[in-house]
């Protein structure tokens, strides 16, 4: 694991000089002016770094790290979309309902310049974040410990991961990261792929960014026209950490890994394994 990381720092190095400038060329060129090229030089990194080591390293393709060809079936992408979606966007209707979320006027803009930008964010930050905790880390822990264990381990390092966060940083926010960890880990386990779990991450956060206009782990997005607002206790909306901090949220997630891994155990035995 060492080997990774140190392997994915200088891989990281290298695309700061080399493809963050032509990044960020390329936006001004489109006219984004200002995007952030930080999560794109970072997951192009990672992803160098995970190529060094299963293919100079390890001799192994990238199916070991649920990225071959096998793992974008249409049918676990749209699975990975569907319950990062949901798992959030039922929450929130319910605090919308019960009015501890609040629709509040915000300044008039585009909102699909917005929304563009927005996505241009978050799919890169998803990928950086699912490559780090649930790709090469996961797949080494998980043939050393087994899947539960590895689990367990990817997703309490994922939560720490956010200690760092801007706004809103509590025990609970924490907590519901790491348990947003098992979440998405177990969309690996149950679809044996990396894209429909990085699909499901990025749907989790564009559903409360874009159709919400919500802070995001407690990171501010572009909000035109309207947002909503906390306006009820901070356990259920999750205060400045944005709704996914909340219980209600943890209960979306918690449905989900359930249905995840009852849906792996119908599988045949080999593949259930594999």
């Amino acid at each position: 694991m060492f080997l990774f990381l140190l392997a994915t720092w200088v891989a990281m190095v290298i695309a700061v000089a080399t493809v963050g400038p032509a990044m960020t060329l390329a936006f001004d060129v489109v006219g984004m002016h200002g995007m952030t090229t930080a999560y794109i030089v970072q997951a192009v990194g990672l992803l160098a770094g995970t190529w060094f080591m299963l293919h100079v390293i390890d001799k192994r393709p990238w199916s070991y790290v649920w990225l071959g060809r096998e793992s974008l079936r249409a049918r676990a992408l749209a699975l990975g979309f569907a319950i990062g979606c949901g798992a959030i966007a039922l929450p929130i209707l319910g605090l919308i309902g019960v009015h501890w979320l609040r629709e509040q006027p915000a300044a008039p803009a585009s909102w699909w310049g917005a929304a563009i930008r927005v996505t241009v964010f978050l799919v890169p930050a998803a990928l950086l974040e699912e490559l780090l905790t649930r790709g090469y880390l996961l797949a080494v822990l998980r043939d050393a410990w087994g899947w539960s264990w590895a689990i367990l381990a990817t997703s309490v390092g994922f939560g720490l991961l956010h200690l760092w966060n801007p706004e809103g940083v509590s025990a609970e926010s924490i907590g519901l990261v790491t348990l947003a960890g098992i979440f998405l880990a177990g969309v690996v386990y149950a679809t044996r792929s990396l894209y429909a779990a990085w699909l499901a991450h990025f749907a989790w956060n564009w559903t409360m960014a874009v159709l919400f206009h919500t802070a995001v782990s407690g990171i501010p997005m572009e909000s035109p026209r309207y947002r909503y607002v906390d306006a009820g206790p901070d356990w259920a909306t999750g205060g400045e950490w944005g709704p996914e901090g909340g219980l209600p949220a943890g209960l979306g997630m918690a449905a989900g890994i359930v249905y995840l891994f009852a849906r792996r155990k119908h599988e045949p035995r080999d593949a259930a394994e594999s």
